[in-house]
């Protein structure tokens, strides 16, 4: 019997009306060729194609479509916001936590000159407003925060923050590569200068992303890719007509299912809290109600993080972030907001998803208390 997945915060399987629709991309009888030869049919059909995706993902998130830019990932987007806006001298505010696509090119900008600075969040996993409106100076040029942390689920007040950049002269980016298909992301209300979108956390291909800029004369950004000038100058290369084809079709799909979807989701999330929250030792990390639906992180006290993992043999889960999960360190997600090493690793993320049963749940639920039960024991 396969493992139940529950790890779909790490990624999501492609929907299959997705699979369907990139397929029909791929071929000499599809939509194949390339969207910028504008001299045949073919190039027209596949640029109309790329066209009406970059539609459905900006109408996804309340946006122009010509403030959406094709990218290869979020990791891209990140750095593409990030380098595409800090210069040498500049201010840079970033969370202590957030993804390392978004820490490692801040850290990146730092040794080039650029005066970074980490803001601390709250027990929660939350940054505070407030804190983030002590830190800026009049050099800060950009805050970049994410809407939902990556590992606790933990949704920041972005519109809050944003209040703040506009008051300051700054401009603030957000990467939602964990909230956007899951919880409703409205660039407008929000009120963001960047954004940053990954198609394979929605139900779509890997390999392709997006980044919201917004149209302003405020916001000029420096492409960090160049060879053609694709995307009116901010990113060249030749676009992937079927991956862009499968993020439309995924964005689309979550726009029409994300209020009874997320209700669902976070149900059985919830189910799975209340059969494992009973057990001896057992916390939630992160914000017990300003989270996404999916996300449940749990810490086992006095329980070794890699047994605990490895005896986990029935569910595919995390101990943190897919990119850092190889290592098996303690997680400096759960390290800053107050957890010890052995409680950061004995921590366990748990992400349902679209395809999650009640019998999924059931399962995981016996699988685990039985584990840990046997785990405490041999540990006292």
């Amino acid at each position: 019997m396969q493992p139940i997945y529950l790890d779909y915060a790490a990624t999501t399987p492609a929907a299959p009306e997705v699979a369907a629709a990139m397929a029909e991309c791929l071929t000499l009888d599809g939509n194949f060729a390339n969207p910028a030869s504008r001299s045949h049919l073919y190039g027209w059909q596949a640029e109309e194609a790329v066209e009406q995706a970059r539609g459905q993902l900006a109408a996804l998130l309340n946006a122009d479509a010509r403030e959406i830019v094709w990218t290869s990932g979020a990791t891209e987007s990140n750095n593409l916001a990030l380098k595409g806006i800090c210069r040498p001298g500049d201010h840079l505010l970033v969370p202590s936590i957030e993804h390392k696509a978004v820490l490692d090119p801040a850290q990146a900008l730092a040794e080039q000159g650029v005066n970074l600075e980490l803001v601390q969040p709250d027990t929660y996993g939350q940054i505070d407003p407030a804190r983030v409106a002590s830190m800026m100076r009049p050099e800060t040029r950009l805050v970049s925060v994410m809407l939902v942390n990556n590992e606790l689920g933990t949704i920041n007040p972005i519109a809050e923050i944003a209040r703040f950049c506009r008051e300051r002269g700054c401009l603030l980016h957000v990467d939602a590569a964990q909230a956007v298909g899951k919880i409703a992301v409205d660039v407008k209300a929000l009120d963001v200068d960047l954004l940053s979108v990954s198609a394979h956390k929605l139900y779509g291909p890997k390999g392709i992303g997006a980044l919201y800029v917004r149209r302003s004369a405020d916001v000029q950004l420096e492409a960090q890719i160049h060879g053609g000038g694709h995307e009116r100058g901010m990113r060249s290369g030749t676009l992937p007509t079927h991956q862009c084809v499968g993020f439309g079709v995924a964005a689309e799909l979550a726009g029409a299912e994300l209020e009874t979807e997320a209700r669902r989701i976070a149900e059985l999330r919830d189910a799975l809290w209340q059969g494992i929250g009973t057990l001896p030792g057992v916390r939630l990390n992160g914000h017990p109600s300003a989270r996404v639906a999916g996300h449940l992180n749990v810490a086992f006290d006095g329980i070794d993080g890699e047994m605990l993992l490895l005896s986990l043999r029935q569910l595919a889960v995390s101990s943190g972030s897919a990119c850092t999960s190889a290592s098996m360190s303690p997680s400096y997600v759960l390290k800053a907001i107050g957890l010890s090493d052995a409680q950061a690793l004995s921590s366990i993320r748990f992400s349902v998803g679209r395809y999650t049963s009640v019998q999924d749940i059931d399962r995981a639920i016996a699988h685990i208390r039985d584990v840990v039960g046997k785990l405490q024991v041999k540990a006292g």
